[in-house]
């Protein structure tokens, strides 16, 4: 009998281990599936912008072709400046995610860490200001712009990301979940200001939180057509967006392979940007789950 229940238990044994393995395999071919088809659309637009106008026009290809060269030719010759595009962007879009990832943190560290009255009514106004549209604020920010003169200039472009709720938002959860807060009593009986705390002790702790609000501020900005185009007159001031958009005002015929080329120049900075600040992303996870 014992001999006859051993060698069950050892079947059981094996055949949970085969269902496990069965699901790992499961696991494994829905993740590569969800990836090579996350990575699909980046792979057909690159090989897009090798290819000509006739031939995107007759289908999806997954291989490169010899066009390449003519579709530069054609990016040059309707004066799409890669170069000065990508600083302006750049300026743009590091400027306004720097102000807006720093004072935020600095925002959601007053709210998270100071007790005082009215501070859960200040933090619900924040997360309704999240519910109001951008595009209802902006011919009013247009006209405030206008009477300053600062149109046709990055200074409204980026000062205003210093006000930025769901940054505000999502740091504070942070904090209240991460923040070790007898740390900064410590620090306070030994004489440290406030603003030292901050630079030193919290901002620290927040890499994670700033990695990824810095990947998404990056993005938004960058990406950001409707705003850059209504204050931007100046072509030398045009950010990508702008230049990929002047490509397709050819009455006549549209250069397709020309504008997945620009296309391409405008997102591979991104994501140079993401595989640069992924690691403090993961880094972070990896602190949350071992944390007590």
């Amino acid at each position: 009998m014992k001999q006859e229940m051993v060698k069950q238990g050892r079947v059981e044994q094996k055949s949970q281990k085969g269902i496990l393995g069965w699901k790992k395999v499961g696991i494994h071919i829905v993740a590569i599936f969800l990836s090579l088809l996350s990575v699909l659309p980046f792979w057909i637009m690159l090989m897009n912008a090798t290819r000509s106008t006739t031939a995107i026009q007759a289908g999806i290809s997954l291989f490169p072709s010899s066009f390449l060269k003519s579709n530069w030719d054609v990016l040059t010759g309707k004066g799409f400046n890669a170069v000065r595009g990508i600083i302006n962007s750049s300026i743009i879009a590091f400027g306004s995610t720097g102000l807006s990832v720093y004072f935020s943190t600095l925002t959601a560290y007053g709210l998270t860490v100071y007790r005082f009255k009215g501070r859960d009514l200040l933090f619900s106004f924040i997360i309704g200001i999240i519910m109001i549209p951008t595009q209802l604020n902006l011919i009013g920010f247009y006209q405030f712009m206008l009477r300053l003169g600062l149109t046709n200039s990055f200074i409204p472009l980026i000062i205003p990301a210093i006000a930025s709720p769901a940054t505000v938002f999502f740091m504070r959860q942070y904090l209240v979940a991460t923040m070790p807060f007898d740390i900064i009593e410590s620090a306070r009986i030994d004489g440290a200001g406030e603003f030292r705390i901050f630079n030193i002790m919290t901002i620290p702790i927040m890499k994670p939180a700033i990695a990824t609000m810095s990947i998404f501020g990056v993005v938004t900005s960058w990406n950001n057509f409707l705003t850059p185009l209504t204050l931007l007159t100046n072509e030398k001031k045009y950010t990508l967006p702008l230049m990929v958009q002047m490509l397709k005002g050819d009455i006549y015929k549209t250069e397709y392979g020309g504008i997945y080329l620009g296309i391409s120049l405008t997102i591979l900075p991104l994501l140079v940007i993401y595989f640069a600040l992924s690691k403090y992303i993961i880094r972070g996870v990896a602190m949350g789950g071992v944390k007590e």
